[in-house]
C-alpha cells in the first residue's frame, strides 16, 4: 500500500509493481509444482491421485480468492492428505479428483463468481464495474433506485470518499447534461436518488468506477436496461471525460472469467492491454475504447441517446454540439 508512505520517501523510492497471478498462471503453477510437491509430502504417488485440469480450475475460481497460490496449495494438500487417510484405511484405489471429490473434501464454495450478468442487469438503475482487490481483479455491481423526494443523494455500500466524489461528479454530469439524455433540467428535484454497491462489509474506494456510475444513473433515469454481458471502467470528469485508470490486466480477467462479452475501457488504457494482455487472453470479449461518457453510453445505452448524438459519437464528433 502505496499511500500511507510519505510523499519525500516515496519521491526517492523506485516502485516496483508485482501483479497477481491469472487463473492460467495459477494452474500451471498447480501442474508443475504444486501438486507433485503436496503428492510427495502427503506420502502419495502420482499413480494413488490424479488432479484433471478442471478440477484444479474449480478449486482455483471457487475456493480461492488470492493475488498468489499460497491457500491454493493449502487446499491441494487437504485433498492429498484425505487420500492419504482413505489409502491408510485400505482404500488402495487410484483417486480422481473430480467436482464431487473437490465437494466432500472441501466443502462447498466458498467463491462465488458471478456467471448470471444478464440477469443481474435486466432491470433499469444496474451496471456492472470492475474492480481492483489485493486479491487480483474482481466485477462490480453498481444499483440506483429512485422514490419521490426532495432531491437527496444517498450512497451506501462502504465506500470511501474518493468514491463517493466519483458519484457526486457522475450525478454532476448527468443533470448538467438532461437535455443530451431527454430528461426534464430539473429531473431530481421531487426525487430522491440512492446508488448502493453490494458486499456492504467490503470497503471500497477509487475513482474508477466513475464511467459505471454515471452509466447506472443514466440508466435509471431513462428507464432503460444497461447493455446485456457488459462491464466497463474508467473516471469521469465533470466535463464528461474519460480519464485513465490502473489495474487493467486484473480487471480484464476478471471481467472474462465472470463471462462478460463487452468490456468499455479509456483510449489511454489501449497501450496496457497491448502490452499486459496476450491474444489468447482477448479472445471472445470486445473492448470498447471510449474518451467521453458519451461514447460509454453509446455502448452500454444507445437507445438513451438522442439519435443525433448517437451520429456524432459514430463520427468521433463532440456530443455536445449534437444537442
Amino acid at each position: 500500500m502505496l499511500d500511507p508512505i510519505p510523499e519525500p520517501l516515496r519521491d526517492r523510492m523506485e516502485i516496483i509493481e508485482l501483479t497477481g497471478y491469472t487463473e492460467d498462471e495459477k494452474v500451471h503453477i498447480a501442474f508443475r509444482y504444486l501438486i507433485p510437491r503436496q503428492i510427495k509430502e502427503n506420502g502419495l504417488t502420482p499413480e494413488e491421485i490424479e488432479f484433471p485440469e478442471d478440477a484444479v480450475r474449480k478449486i482455483v475460481r471457487h475456493y480461492t480468492h488470492e493475488a498468489g497460490v499460497r491457500k491454493l496449495e493449502q487446499l491441494l494438500g487437504t485433498v492429498c492428505r484425505k487420500q492419504a487417510r482413505r489409502k491408510a484405511e485400505g482404500n488402495t484405489g487410484k483417486l480422481v479428483v473430480t467436482g464431487e471429490v473437490i465437494q466432500e473434501f472441501l466443502g462447498g464454495m466458498k467463491v462465488r463468481v458471478e456467471m448470471e450478468l444478464a440477469e443481474r442487469t435486466k432491470r433499469p438503475g444496474v451496471a456492472v464495474g470492475l474492480a481492483w482487490t489485493p486479491a487480483g481483479g474482481d466485477i462490480l455491481y453498481i444499483e440506483a433506485n429512485r422514490m419521490k423526494g426532495k432531491g437527496s443523494f444517498t450512497m451506501t455500500g462502504q465506500i470511501g470518499e474518493v468514491m463517493q466524489e466519483s458519484m457526486q461528479a457522475a450525478l454532476t454530469w448527468v443533470r448538467s447534461n438532461a437535455k443530451l439524455l431527454s430528461l426534464k433540467e430539473d429531473f431530481n428535484a421531487e426525487i430522491d436518488l440512492h446508488v448502493h454497491i453490494p458486499a456492504g462489509a467490503i470497503p471500497k474506494d477509487g475513482p474508477s468506477a466513475g464511467v459505471t456510475l454515471a452509466t447506472t444513473l443514466v440508466s435509471l433515469m431513462t428507464d432503460t436496461p444497461v447493455r446485456p454481458l457488459t462491464a466497463m471502467t474508467g473516471e469521469i470528469t465533470l466535463s464528461g471525460n474519460v480519464l485513465p485508470v490502473g489495474g487493467i490486466k486484473e480487471k480484464f480477467l476478471a471481467a472474462r472469467r465472470s463471462g462478460v462479452r463487452d468490456v468499455i475501457l479509456p483510449e489511454e488504457n489501449r497501450l496496457n492491454v497491448e502490452e499486459d494482455l496476450l491474444p489468447e487472453q482477448l479472445a471472445g470479449v470486445t473492448i470498447h475504447y471510449v474518451r467521453r461518457i458519451e461514447d460509454v453510453l453509446a455502448v452500454a445505452l444507445p437507445q438513451a441517446l438522442k439519435p443525433q448524438v448517437l451520429e456524432a459519437v459514430k463520427h468521433d464528433e463532440p456530443a455536445l454540439e449534437a444537442r
